[in-house]
């Protein structure tokens, strides 16, 4: 299944200005966030904690930013 990280895309502009500043505050490559946004790889369970926190929104809109599906 493909999902649309778009959300994700746009909240990581918002707080980071780019998906590279992003990458270094999670810790992981930007070829490896790349692949994650692209749908190459799946992110973790304790990558996708780590974004709620460095992206400032709460667990319980986790869905929407990781689990919206492709239509």
């Amino acid at each position: 299944m493909e999902f649309d990280y778009s959300k994700l895309r746009g909240r990581i502009k918002e707080i980071y200005g780019t998906q590279d500043n992003f990458a270094d505050a999670l810790n992981m490559g930007r070829v490896s966030l790349s692949q994650r946004l692209t749908g190459k790889l799946e992110f973790t369970q304790e990558e996708i904690m780590k974004s709620c926190e460095l992206l400032k929104f709460d667990p319980s809109e986790i869905p929407s930013y990781f689990f919206t599906p492709v239509v």
